[in-house]
């Protein structure tokens, strides 16, 4: 017999489960000192739940297995809500190990009583709450196999606390490991014969939209291969949670954020071919606009990403030739959005991770980096703030072997800055750039979009993010990591190439004019 702690500490490593992002509290101290006799479990403290949780869909996207995260009751899961819902975007695995009051305790109504299986179910997972210390170790299986089954999603094992101090029998499982692998949902309606049959009648009347695993280096250049074949448009989906790109990758397009965008590259499709991605439809409503993207008439139908590369070979289309290495040459002078992005692209190493939630300033990042060294980007999946920060500390976490980088606007790098801690607490080979242009940009792009006036002093306050400007140089040293300002391209230049060079977490405060939708 062991405590209760101890048999999930030891199953989640049974599992595979071997990191647990956390944030504890008092009832979950039993969880906390089973660390002390499993070594292989590596902790990592984030100061914020919201870190905790993103940071646990970071490090999934990027090792294919899920993380931990350890959650001080309701309130702590609700504090992380945020970032699971954008990992539920992203299909992302996570297990979250929530503490819950004394059993005997729950009735009294305690001040931090809350329904944290209602919670547990908001994020569109699944909830496992034993209903003794005797079934914590299949509660715990159950949750890592739910969490890692197919399309990956976020699972929630609810512990009481007399649970975890209690006696609990252990081992009453085999060490099964991961059993499921992460995916991107069950096979489409098309098999690979029907499918090449549409594609070879429509060409470039069909258009296949990839999300999931179809955005790695093998979908797309699968993808690639039958857009060459066929002649049908290819697109990647808004916001995927990991997408390959630079050299040896096909640039493929992604589909626009902006409805109007969206709704141009869509134009004249008869049928549109799902691939791990859902039917786009726009990000909000907006008087006068449609909500459903896809051209009235067109049929919506789906493929397996399993099946994508052997389309490709059932279609024999060649990889189209890449577009030329032009060397991109550093800028010089003010810095902008455009010429920030090029010193980006020029300096980018090898095999880098990018952590994108550059939001507004970053709209010319894409197309500088199409032909940087080979990268994958991680991008705002469901559109909750605050992602950035997390998702490179679990990125890193995941891949001590791999630069990343974190690309952040300012305004959602206030949600989680206390990430920048966790990168110096575990020395995180993490650069972080923040596009600083004082405003929530986005926002006031949107007000625009949805038709309404808001010339007055009082609504312009809630979008502006000076008065006074916030200082991210003095705020990431003030948490421990090395800070730098930079005004022009030369000084990002110089600055992002040193904190490149030298071990450990780094922030650049790139100073952009103030933005302005006009």
């Amino acid at each position: 017999m062991s405590t209760g702690a101890e048999v999930v500490v030891n199953r989640l490593l049974a599992e595979g489960v071997d990191v647990c992002f956390a944030n504890p509290g008092t009832s979950e101290m039993h969880f906390v000192a089973a660390l002390d006799a499993a070594p292989a479990m590596r902790p990592v403290l984030c100061l914020f739940e919201g870190v905790a949780t993103g940071a646990a869909d970071g490090y999934a996207r990027i090792a294919g297995t899920p993380a931990a995260t350890l959650l001080h009751l309701g309130p702590g899961m609700a504090n992380g809500l945020a970032n699971l819902h954008n990992a539920r975007r992203a299909f992302t695995p996570v297990v979250n190990v929530v503490g819950d009051h004394a059993t005997y305790h729950q009735p009294l109504d305690a001040p931090l009583e809350s329904d944290i299986d209602a919670l547990g179910y908001w994020t569109g997972g699944s909830v496992h709450r034993p209903e003794s210390a005797a079934d914590l170790d299949a509660a715990v299986h159950g949750a890592v196999q739910s969490a890692t089954g197919t399309p990956g999603r976020v699972a929630t094992l609810v512990l009481p606390a007399d649970y975890s101090w209690g006696s609990a029998p252990q081992n009453t499982l085999p060490d099964t490991g991961i059993g499921h692998p992460v995916g991107d949902g069950p096979a489409g309606l098309l098999d690979v014969a029907r499918a090449a049959e549409l594609l070879r009648t429509q060409g470039e009347r069909a258009v296949v939209l990839l999300g999931g695993a179809a955005t790695h280096t093998e979908g797309l250049r699968a993808a690639a291969r039958i857009g060459a074949a066929t002649g049908v448009r290819v697109l990647v989906e808004t916001f995927p949670a990991r997408l390959a790109r630079g050299r040896g990758v096909p640039p493929i397009e992604r589909l626009g954020y902006l409805a109007e965008q969206a709704t141009q590259q869509l134009s004249g499709a008869t049928h549109l071919v799902l691939v791990g991605a859902k039917s786009p439809v726009s990000f909000f409503a907006y008087p006068g606009k449609p909500s459903v993207l896809v051209p009235e008439g067109a049929e919506v139908c789906a493929l397996s990403v399993h099946e994508l590369a052997a389309l490709a070979d059932e279609l024999g289309g060649e990889l189209p030739a890449p577009p030329p290495l032009v060397p991109t040459e550093l800028p010089t002078g003010p810095l902008n959005p455009q010429n920030l992005a090029q010193v980006i692209a020029a300096l980018l190493p090898e095999n880098a991770i990018i952590s994108d939630e550059a939001n507004t300033s970053g709209v010319f990042l894409p197309a500088a980096t199409a032909t940087a060294p080979r990268h994958d980007v991680l991008t705002l999946t469901g559109g909750a703030i605050g992602q950035g920060l997390p998702v490179a500390v679990g990125a890193a976490i995941a891949a001590p072997d791999r630069p990343v980088i974190a690309l952040q606007s300012d305004g959602s790098a206030a949600y989680t800055i206390s990430a920048l801690w966790t990168m110096a607490r575990e020395q995180l080979d993490v650069t972080v750039v923040i596009l600083n242009n004082h405003a929530y940009a986005i926002l006031q792009l949107e007000l625009l979009r949805v038709g309404t006036q808001a010339n007055g002093e009082r609504s312009r306050s809630l979008l502006d993010l000076s008065r006074p400007d916030i200082d991210f140089a003095s705020i990431a040293q003030g948490f421990g990591v090395p800070a730098a300002r930079a005004t022009t391209a030369d000084e990002l230049a110089d600055q992002f190439r040193a904190a490149l060079a030298e071990p450990g977490p780094h922030l650049i405060d790139a100073a952009l004019p103030a933005w302005s939708p006009v």
